[in-house]
């Protein structure tokens, strides 16, 4: 079985759309990749955030359904950690301030210098600046200093019940491995750990049980190169217990879903076809893209859905 490259995208359900783009375009100066609908559910955008070309990684996915707020807990995905270059912390603090974004103070865990802030949703996000930052494909029309862009997803935090089942599954089914644990934040990584193959749990049998609304992370989607190493994977899981998905076509990649023991579902993804397959380099993101199997009801869906600007 071939192991998981590292985490392919994050997904949320999110507040109004266009407060969403101003946010993620604007204001964390990611570009929009992708602007299309929830395949299972139209009457609802799927917004791609990422880096200048969308690559496996970088990327922030939302379904923008206003309503009841989530609640972070047990058996969720609860923070999305962003890489940004060393030294620019600072640069951040002034920008937050500056658009009046939620966040604390900075400050440093393993060696790692950390800031937490929210989103208009209350999405939790964090960035971390370390040596394992990546520079991100350059994006069209950001005012963000190369110095200071987000590089991509550096890692992903759950909060668990207990460790053993969903280790269990990191490791087994997936290729993590344990790499480290301190003050019940268990760490774990894939590949050389760098960023975007890091998985931390925290484990709290006494806490809140999750609650999904906007502002909550819908899945966690891992990498793999191809069909065949995303089969494998599935064989495994399906041996390991859990009940996987058949593979579903989402045009720039191709699904399984499974959800792990403590209830986070997760996603298994190929790197391609990409987000070019539809698209030029100049126009991702420009006008609305839909399957083929929703094409004839492209009128319906463009009354239906809210006008976006991107600013």
């Amino acid at each position: 079985m071939g192991e998981v490259l590292g985490i392919h995208h994050m997904s949320a359900i999110c507040g109004p759309a266009q407060e969403n783009l101003d946010f993620y375009t604007g204001v964390l100066g990611l570009r929009l990749v992708k602007l299309t609908v929830n395949f299972d559910d139209p009457s609802a955008y799927h917004l791609y955030y990422g880096d200048g070309l969308g690559q496996p990684g970088t990327l922030l996915t939302f379904f923008p359904y206003p309503g009841h707020p989530g609640r972070p807990g047990a058996g969720q995905a609860t923070v999305t950690h962003l890489s940004i270059p060393l030294g620019s912390m600072p640069y951040w603090v002034d920008r937050f301030r500056r658009f009046d974004v939620d966040f604390d103070r900075p400050n440093s865990r393993e060696s790692r210098e950390t800031m937490r802030f929210r989103a208009p949703d209350g999405l939790l996000l964090e960035f971390v600046a370390g040596r394992e930052y990546r520079p991100p494909e350059r994006r069209p029309g950001t005012e963000i200093p190369d110095e200071n862009a987000v590089g991509g997803i550096n890692a992903v935090t759950l909060i668990e019940r207990e460790l053993t089942p969903t280790r269990a599954i990191l490791e087994n089914v997936l290729g993590f491995r344990l790499v480290s644990e301190k003050n019940g934040r268990f760490r774990f990584a894939v590949g050389d750990g760098g960023c975007g193959k890091v998985i931390e749990v925290i484990v709290d049998p006494d806490g809140l049980s999750s609650r999904q609304g906007h502002g909550s992370v819908h899945h966690i989607a891992f990498r793999v190169p191809n069909g065949s190493v995303q089969a494998a994977i599935g064989l495994v899981a399906g041996d390991n217990g859990l009940k996987v998905s058949p593979v579903m076509d989402r045009d720039y990649f191709r699904s399984i879903y499974f959800r792990e023991p403590g209830g986070v579902l997760f996603e298994v993804a190929t790197d391609s076809p990409g987000f070019l397959v539809d698209e030029s380099f100049e126009s991702l993101g420009s006008g609305l893209r839909l399957p083929k199997q929703l094409q004839e009801l492209r009128p319906k869906i463009e009354r239906s859905l809210p006008k976006l600007e991107l600013r």
